[in-house]
């Protein structure tokens, strides 16, 4: 839903402007969308209104045997070696609990060389305990990496660091926040 939400305002139509009967609208402007989830993935190409334009894909990003050929065979198929932006919405925190400080600072270098310009929108650290929390209400243990991490803190502030210093993107604008109290955050490469 969010991919076809952001699909129809980066074209500026509305909600009933789009669909399987009109291919065309936004043949200029094609989306890939990946998720680790499956059953997510086939809901989306089953509902997608735009098939033509909007790809999904069943991707763990963290395997690069799987991401690297999956990414390469997409942009090619565009004649493109990079995005021209990429979308991170509500990645960050899982992609740090379940790699840890190493797997998120890859994941943060990955994007930004495959992206000229990334939009992030980083859980705050509460949502790290708090998923940490119901993981234990659960009976089940800790994540692996909750309790190692040295990146912690103000998440927005710690990936903008990563993102700047790091990785040579430059922070072009923060949006604000959500109503989750998760900042959307713009960067360049």
């Amino acid at each position: 839903e969010l991919s076809v939400a952001l699909y129809r305002h980066l074209l500026g139509l509305q909600e009933s402007e789009g669909s399987l009967d009109q291919p065309a609208a936004g043949k200029d402007l094609n989306l890939l969308c990946c998720d680790i989830d499956p059953v997510l993935i086939e809901r989306a190409q089953q509902c997608s209104p735009f098939p033509a334009s909007m790809s999904f894909a069943n991707l763990d990003i963290m395997d690069s045997s799987a991401r690297e050929p999956l990414l390469r065979s997409y942009l090619g198929r565009f004649g493109r070696s990079t995005f021209d932006i990429g979308f991170c919405m509500s990645v960050t925190m899982w992609i740090h609990l379940n790699h840890g400080d190493s797997g998120l600072m890859e994941f943060l270098s990955f994007l930004s060389s495959l992206c000229e310009y990334l939009l992030i929108e980083p859980q705050p650290w509460k949502c790290y305990r708090a998923a940490a929390r119901r993981l234990r209400k659960l009976g089940r243990n800790d994540f692996d990496h909750f309790r190692s991490l040295a990146i912690n803190g103000d998440m927005a502030e710690r990936i903008t660091q990563i993102l700047t210093k790091d990785c040579a993107m430059e922070l072009v604008c923060c949006f604000g926040s959500t109503s989750w109290d998760r900042s959307l955050l713009l960067f360049k490469s």
